[in-house]
């Protein structure tokens, strides 16, 4: 896996008369094309760097995009602009428990990507998109797919920090002209996630606990970073481990190291159906190997959400205010999960309990009672 770069966009106008370039500002809450100015395509070109590193054109104005990254292609809902997909992968379409909830007229569109390198070319041809959003994991694959497609692709991912979604949430706004869309939205994920910070900013460290999170269907996988433990006021045990492949997010670790480490909380990953959990509460509050651990003597094994085909930022924020209840329940009187999260859910998506459906898919209310 390739280091991610930082994302830098710039707006291109070509002259109409001349056939010279120059450079032009887009502003941070609207367009060029706000102002009434007609370019044709072959006139303007927005140049983004992505995550690969790649200086990507694109045009300035893009109505049809084929995403294959599920965490792009909730943004592209979330800014109002699910009408513009026409393409999009496997795994969104028919695996993703909430993209059938935020986007229903999803399910009707093209599948054109069983996995990040298997995608139908023909299908892409066929759909003539605009631009093509696509994972940063396999330059080669991405630099193929544009070499033998002639779309521009844009590899672009979070990696699960807060910083880098509200970053490319900002740079997708721009790329599709929804600037202040993208900028009512992060302004309201950060509100919500300084709202947790502040709550647990006093709490010293040997009163917060420390959180081994079993994540993707193996007792032992965790990520090595996770914002929503750090940020609810809790300590990631896993940390400072070595991470399976340079640039990954995750890693595998002996049962022998989770003993030693002794987390207070183990996290287990909820956000698959329940018939599809590989690890489940009760099989870590049963495994007499953890029996001297203290999260199990205690009995503080709990699911959490956990990211799905990568990152849903109303979703995570939810994830982050159910964690901050979970590690200091003095500090949120009151709290209503549900509550929250058909808030949040409302103000990305625009759909009213939207959070409660998606808890009945996962059984989540009965979370706590596990």
């Amino acid at each position: 896996m390739h280091g991610l770069q930082k994302i830098t966009i710039v707006l291109v106008l070509a002259s109409a008369t001349t056939g010279s370039v120059s450079s032009a500002s887009t502003g941070s809450t609207g367009s060029p094309w706000a102002s009434g100015r007609d370019l044709t395509p072959a006139q303007a070109r927005l140049t983004v760097r992505d995550d690969l590193g790649r200086t990507v054109s694109l045009p300035a104005r893009i109505g049809r995009i084929v995403s294959i990254q599920p965490e792009i292609t909730r943004m592209i809902v979330s800014l109002g602009a699910g009408d513009r997909l026409i393409g999009i992968d496997y795994a969104i379409r028919s695996e993703d428990h909430l993209f059938g909830l935020i986007f229903p007229p999803g399910a009707r569109l093209p599948v054109v990507s069983m996995s990040e390198n298997n995608v139908n070319l023909e299908e892409v041809f066929r759909l003539k998109p605009d631009v093509i959003f696509a994972s940063p994991f396999e330059r080669q694959i991405v630099e193929s797919l544009e070499r033998k497609t002639s779309v521009p692709v844009l590899a672009l991912a979070s990696m699960g920090r807060f910083a880098r979604q509200a970053e490319i949430l900002t740079l997708v706004g721009r790329v599709l002209g929804r600037e202040a869309r993208a900028a009512e939205l992060t302004t309201y994920f950060d509100a919500e996630i300084g709202r947790v910070r502040e709550a647990v900013r006093d709490v010293p460290a040997d009163a917060r606990p420390r959180v081994f999170l079993s994540f993707w269907g193996v007792l032992t996988k965790t990520p090595i970073a996770y914002d929503p433990v750090a940020t609810a006021g809790g300590i990631n045990v896993a940390e400072k481990a070595m991470p399976d492949v340079l640039g990954a997010v995750n890693t595998l670790v002996s049962i022998e190291r989770l003993i030693r480490w002794n987390p207070d909380i183990i996290l287990v990953h909820g956000n698959y159906l329940p018939r599809d959990r590989k690890v489940t509460v009760e099989a870590v509050r049963t495994d007499p190997r953890l029996a001297s651990v203290k999260a199990v003597k205690s009995g503080k094994v709990r699911y959490t959400f956990g990211f799905w085909n990568w990152w849903d930022m109303a979703e995570v924020t939810v994830e982050t205010l159910y964690l901050a209840n979970l590690f200091h329940p003095g500090k949120f009187p009151g709290f209503d999960l549900d509550r929250e999260g058909n808030a949040i859910f409302k103000k990305f998506y625009g759909i009213d309990d939207g959070f409660s459906a998606l808890c009945r898919i996962l059984r989540c209310g009965e979370w706590s009672h596990d």
